[in-house]
């Protein structure tokens, strides 16, 4: 973990609560975090604003379900509200349970409770084994699991981790109802201040607000990535929070701040195209496949190319 001055020891972290979230499971497997002091809030912006404040050293929140799509709470307040600087991400499989108080039954079942965004992705399931059954919002799926296990009525069950059955003391009545097993969301961890060093297999998070709307504008962008041979992960358009009709690019791309030719590209973009706000450069997951190191020596070697031919320039002019 990136360490800073500033920051407490052990730091604090905020994450959307209460207790047996899936936020706070994909916190949990970062075993250098352990030992932080755990801050529950309501919801995600309340948990980057009290990061961005100072009140909390990092913040941890979703904001990419492999399912559903971005979370945009999370991206716009990222985006457009606040500065925070991305520490890395977390990827975590999503399985998701229907669970009651002791004694319940499927059948009997008239209400599920649980976060729209779980709801959504159990729509398949509920509409063939719970057809026709009311579902109410909560703030979180583990939110949902603490109202029913409060609540005490057998006729209402929640969607929820599994976790959220050991610390409510429910029972599971039906396991992984997710309509795809190969869900998973990604979190980020932010901080107010710091960029972490360059690993070698890195991403970088920006924002691009253009300062006109014109005919391949676009296109202008991504050719600045393509002929750097740097990949995009991600590339989502966003309202521009200004008037109607205006978007923001959000992208995520192979490298990091530090590498020259990741440098280049956002200079050129802040040159010709818009306004660059740079979320952050932290280290990826996953294998790396190598072509990220291969255009950064394919640009190292170019660049060597250009000082040796600027090194012929002769000072001065010649007499004649």
């Amino acid at each position: 973990m990136e360490q800073h001055a500033q920051r407490r020891e052990p730091p604090i972290i905020a994450y959307l609560g209460p207790v047996g979230t899936f936020t706070e499971q994909a916190l949990f497997t970062q075993t250098d975090l352990a030992d932080a002091q755990l801050l529950r809030l309501n919801n995600m912006a309340e948990v980057l604003r009290t990061t961005a404040r100072g009140d909390a050293d990092y913040g941890f929140v979703a904001i990419e379900n492999a399912i559903e799509g971005t979370v945009n709470i999370a991206l716009d307040t990222l985006a457009f509200d606040l500065d925070l600087s991305i520490q890395r991400e977390v990827v975590l499989p999503i399985q998701m349970n229907l669970m009651g108080i002791a004694g319940a039954d499927l059948a009997n079942a008239e209400l599920v409770m649980s976060h729209p965004v779980a709801t959504a992705q159990c729509r398949v399931w509920l509409d063939n084994h719970m057809a026709g059954v009311r579902t109410e919002v909560a703030s979180s799926t583990a939110e949902a699991a603490r109202l029913v296990a409060e609540a005490g009525d057998a006729a209402t069950v929640a969607i929820a981790p599994a976790r959220s059955a050991e610390v409510y003391d429910l029972e599971i009545l039906a396991p992984h109802i997710e309509d795809h097993s190969e869900n998973q969301t990604r979190f980020l961890l932010v901080a107010a201040s710091g960029v972490p060093a360059p690993t070698g297999h890195d991403k970088t998070s920006i924002v691009i607000h253009q300062r006109e709307d014109r005919p391949g504008s676009l296109v202008g962008i991504l050719q600045e990535f393509a002929g750097r041979s740097i990949n995009l992960s991600t590339l989502v358009s966003r309202p521009a929070k200004t008037r109607l009709g205006e978007y923001a690019f959000i992208i995520d791309m192979e490298g990091h701040i530090a590498d020259e030719v990741v440098g280049d590209t956002l200079r050129d973009i802040q040159m010709k195209h818009g306004e660059v706000k740079v979320l952050g450069s932290y280290p990826a997951l996953g294998e790396g496949d190598g072509s990220r190191n291969e255009a950064a020596q394919a640009w190292d070697a170019a660049d060597n190319w250009l000082k040796s031919v600027r090194s012929q320039i002769i000072e001065g002019q010649i007499d004649g």
